[in-house]
Parts: C-alpha cells; structure tokens; sequence
C-alpha cells in the first residue's frame, strides 16, 4: 500500500496516521518498534531544522538509519518542514532537498511556502508537488501559521492566539490552494502551535493548546474533502484531538512529546542511550495506546 491510499483510507474510516520527528538518530528504532508493537500505522519524519539545529545529521543519514529498523506495513517515510522561508525569515533553496529526499527513498515530502503570500505558496507548493509526483510520492504543504519555531515563539499568550485567531487557514484560501496547488495533503492552523526549538526554550512544556474545530469541518469541506494534517499535535487536549479526527484530520505530527522524554533521560543519565531509548519507546506506546486509540490499526485497516 502507498501512503498516499494509506491516508485516504484512514480519512474514510475516520481515524489518523501520526508522524513521529526524529531530531535525534537513536530515537528510530524505538520509535519503530513501538508503532509495530502496538500494531499500528504511522510515519517517521525529520524536519530541515533537525539537521540544522538538533542532531540528526541529514535527511540521507535519517533515511538510512530507518531503513536499518524498516518494519514493512507499519511505516512510512515522510521529509517533514522544508521551509521555501525559514523559521530565521532566510530563503531556502528548498527544490535540491526535496530532490535529495525522493532520491534517498522518502515516500512524501512537506513544502513549506505558508510565509509567502497566497500566489506565492500555491506556484513554490505546486513545483514541490510535481516534483513529488513525478517519483510517485506525496506532497503536503501548510496554509496560515503555526507558530512556534520561530526564535521569539508565539510572541504573545496562548490564549491570545486563540481568541485573535491569528495565522489561522482562511477557509476561502484554502479552497483556492486545494484546487490549485497539486498538493495531496494540506496543514492547516486551527489552534496548535510547534514546540519551541531555541536552544534555551526547547525543555520548556509547550501550552496546552486546543482546535476550532468547526473551522477544520469548514476547510475539510473547503479542500473538497482533501486530508488536512495538524502540525504541532504534542500537548492539545486529547478531546479536541478526537474532534478533529472526525472532522478531517487525518495526519499529526509528533515531536516534543517524544523528543523531550529522550532528552530527559540524558539529563538524569548522561550517557545511557538505553535508558533514553526506552523512555522514547514507552512514550511511542502511550500515545498511539492511550492518547490517539489507534492501537490495532494495521490488522483493522490494512490487514
């Protein structure tokens, strides 16, 4: 099965694919085992700022190292955040990365041009997504702004965010995009915001976030029934969560739920990549057991 007929399929079924960040490379094979021992479907991803500013080297030694631990019918491979305007406000050359991805085995691939106005996104996503094509694989893009990554975070409270508004996807841009951009699959900001990234904020707890969830069934909706994708899913109200998986959420990314336990572990035992490792697996198995329900999905949807 593709991953692209893998989304599809959990849209129908109204459940969710989640997407594991690996900004550390020892964190992929417990990652993989636990989506597999929990009989689930997930993607493993990295993100362009984790080579930067984390530790996982490139995108090449990512994908080696989950083709070292590759379960077949559990994972995909997914390159997460190549940003055409990065989190600094820098220009990106972005097509050679995602060229360098498709070579390198990676089934989607994430353009991020949501800092370029409207036209601006839809021409940098739709050469993305012509590119990812071409190879056969998926391409996701983001409309509106999740905030977070950038150096001074989201620049105002939580509830602030929420109550402003501020960055979310505009329905009507979002039917212009769908129709127009070649994309597969569109991030959309409801209510999520990325973990901190700074050096000195990154440990920090993320605020705990929640979705509108009558904009996501009004984009759903908008996109022609496109499978929308929740970036920043570490620390929302499981509630809302369940929400938006029955209103067009079928992808969520997970990164500080996982990262910051592996970092944890090494502030307690400098050293013991085990104990990290098992930290990262055990937190894995909570959130696809306990926290998304998803557990058994891969014999019930996949068989």
């Amino acid at each position: 099965m593709t991953v692209q007929e893998a989304v599809k399929l959990v849209v129908e079924h109204k459940t969710i694919i989640p997407a594991f960040n690996i900004p550390y490379l020892p964190m992929m094979q417990p990652v993989i085992q636990a989506i597999a021992d929990e009989d689930a479907v997930a993607m493993v991803q990295v993100a362009r700022l984790e080579w930067e500013k984390f530790q996982s080297k490139s995108l090449e030694a990512v994908a080696e190292e989950y083709f070292k631990y590759y379960k077949p019918g559990y994972t995909f491979l997914h390159l997460d955040h190549v940003p055409v305007i990065d989190e600094d406000n820098l220009e990106v050359d972005y097509i050679p990365i995602i060229k360098r991805a498709l070579n390198a085995g990676y089934q989607s691939v994430m353009v991020d041009a949501s800092r370029l106005p409207l036209d601006g996104n839809i021409d940098a996503t739709k050469k993305a997504a012509d590119m990812a094509h071409a190879a056969g694989a998926a391409c996701e893009a983001e409309l509106g702004a999740v905030s977070g990554h950038e150096s001074g975070g989201i620049g105002m409270s939580y509830e602030e965010l929420f109550s402003s508004k501020k960055g979310f996807t505009d329905v009507g841009e979002a039917k212009q995009f769908a129709l127009k951009s070649g994309c597969d699959w569109l991030s959309v900001a409801v209510g999520s915001v990325h973990g901190a990234i700074a050096e000195n904020t990154r440990k920090q707890k993320k605020p705990e976030a929640r979705l509108d969830i009558e904009r996501i069934a009004a984009l759903h909706e908008a996109a022609n029934g496109m499978p929308l994708v929740l970036h920043g899913g570490s620390g929302i109200k499981q509630e809302y969560i369940l929400q938006a998986i029955q209103n067009g959420i079928a992808k969520i990314n997970v990164g500080a739920e996982i990262r910051q336990p592996y970092e944890f572990a090494l502030d307690e035992n400098p050293g013991d990549l085990n104990y990290a490792k098992q930290k990262v697996y055990d937190r894995v198995r909570w959130v696809l057991r306990d926290f998304l329900k998803i557990s058994g999905n891969k014999s019930k949807l996949f068989g």
